[in-house]
Order: structure tokens, then sequence, then C-alpha cells
């Protein structure tokens, strides 16, 4: 009998953790009877009760796993150490707020069934804010055509990934990985294929996604995958420079042929410093994010220390 994992992060949602359980058990044993499964949680660090309510629906049943962090890990780190971690024939990562739908996992099964090694859940709408949709479509954009990896519009990471893709995950041993990154470079080669899907709002609480948060994912996604920002620093820097020598040297015949009535002030002097400054601070801000990118596969700390995990050691 083949086994799915349904894998699913979480922070801070006492009040979905147990309503999506229970729905995922639902759909696996009415919708999918042929199958073995595991729930595997993987909680970010939770400070309201969400620690709780695992135990206990652990306790009931030895399907539903769990771990636990020491720390909050990010919204990034957390989810892909959570897959690299279940059993199963394939992995189905799903956020616990309802926004992957749990209708959608027997036709992910479906495709896996076919033949297709990656099924990534694509969002073709939202019922989310519509600002924040249009943020994200123009980012999807952006880095799409900046990259030299063909990204994949609309995806969060939902999907179905079979256990040769998991395979591949362990073995890359990056201390930051960006699964949408990685699923976009590498998908041709599991034969992947993209779902679309509505993306229902949130069941209950409050989303943790915040201008730090997708700051965060957008700086990732950039300097890990483009080089534009340090082009277009270099190629910038080239050209201001460059006119602002011609400027020089046209200042410079102009007082000689006309001494005697030249008075240009400071101005044009002020206004070329403000400018050429704030040039060279946002690119300076640019390259230390690259840099920061650097020094964390540097360091290469764990991408998740674990304080505790519940029946990973239990017969299913």
């Amino acid at each position: 009998m083949k086994k799915i994992s349904i894998m699913i992060p979480c922070y801070n949602e006492v009040e979905n953790v147990v309503p999506i359980s229970e729905a995922v058990v639902n759909t696996m044993t009415s919708s999918l009877p042929q199958y073995d499964y595991e729930i595997v949680f993987i909680d970010n660090a939770s400070t309201d009760g969400t620690r709780d309510k695992l135990e206990e629906i652990c306790k009931k049943n030895k399907k539903v796993k769990a771990i636990f962090n020491v720390t909050n890990f990010g919204q990034f780190n957390s989810p892909f150490y959570g897959m690299c971690q279940t059993t199963g024939d394939c992995t189905i990562s799903m956020c616990c707020d309802f926004q992957d739908p749990v209708e959608m996992i027997p036709k992910l099964v479906e495709e896996w069934e076919k033949g297709h090694r990656i099924v990534s859940g694509i969002k073709t709408s939202s019922k989310e804010n519509p600002i924040i949709y249009f943020a994200r479509t123009i980012y999807y954009k952006m880095i799409k055509n900046m990259s030299s990896v063909k990204m994949i519009e609309h995806f969060t990471g939902f999907g179905l990934y079979d256990k040769t893709f998991i395979s591949l995950l362990k073995e890359l041993d990056d201390p930051i990985p960006f699964i949408r990154g990685i699923v976009a470079e590498y998908g041709a080669g599991f034969n992947l294929i993209e779902i679309e899907y509505e993306q229902p709002k949130r069941r209950a609480g409050k989303t943790h996604n915040n201008f730090y948060s997708l700051y965060d994912a957008a700086m990732l996604s950039f300097t890990s995958y483009t080089k534009v920002g340090l082009r277009l620093a270099t190629f910038l820097g080239f050209f201001s420079s460059a006119v602002s020598l011609l400027i020089a040297l046209f200042y410079f015949i102009y007082k000689l042929t006309h001494w005697n009535t030249f008075q240009a002030g400071n101005a044009p002097l002020v206004i070329g410093v403000f400018v050429l400054g704030s040039i060279q601070l946002f690119f300076i801000g640019l390259i230390g994010e690259y840099i920061l990118n650097m020094n964390t596969r540097i360091i290469h700390r764990p991408i998740v220390v674990e304080e505790k995990r519940i029946n990973f050691d239990e017969e299913k």
C-alpha cells in the first residue's frame, strides 16, 4: 500500500490545527482509502496554545506526527525541514489556515499517479486582500523576468512532491532553502504539472505575513536566483560616472570660455552630490542583501533545531 504524507507547518494556529487535521483525515479515509497516510505538523515555536492542541491530536491518532522547533526559524526553513522528515511515497505540503484547499488532495494524488512527480498548486485568483494579491502578481512577474530560472507565478509551495524529489531536497544542504525557486529550477526533470485553484480566505486567526516577511521572501528570491541587482549597480554606476564626467567637462570648458560672466553657484554641485549619494546608498543596501545571503550560507547553521518530536517511533 502506498503511503501519502501531508506536511503542515504552523505558527500560532490554535484555532486551525484541530479542524485541519480532521479535514485531512476525513479526506484520506473517504476519498483515498486505498492509501496509507501520515500527517506531519511542524510547529515554529507557537505561543498561543497550538502545541497543546497538537499533543492532544497526536494522542488520539498515531498517524499524526508533530515536530516542535526550539525557536521560530522563519517561513521557509521550517516547511522545508518538515518535508524532509516525511516518510511517504509522496508528500503534500499545505498551510494550516485552509488557504490551501484540502479538497485538492485527491486531484494532486491523481496527477501523481499519472506520472507527475511534482504537482504544483497555482493560484488563479484569491479571496485575500486584492491589494496584496496585486502586489504579489507584480512581484512574481518581476522575479520571473529577472531570474535565469523560469520562476512559477503564484506558486507558494502548495503541492505534491514525489519521494524522489524529497530525496533531492535532503541532498541540497542549503541553510536558507527557497522551495519555490528549487521547484522552478528542477521541476522539469520531475515532470512537473500545474494545477489551478482559487485561494480561499483564512478559516480563522490572523495572517502572519507582514511587510518584513514579504520583504524577506522577495530578497531571498532576488539574491538567490538573480544577478540583476549587481548588474544594475554596475551599469548605473558606470552611467552616473560618465554623466558626471561630461557635466564636469562641460562646466570646465564653459568656465574657461565665459570666465568673466560665469556664476553657476553651488546648486549643480549640491544636486549632483545628493543624486549620486542616494544611488550609492541604495546599491550599498542591495549589495548588503547579497552579502547577508552569502554570510548565512557560509555560517551554515542547522535549518531547524528540534525541541521535541511526537509519534515518529510509532508503528503505523
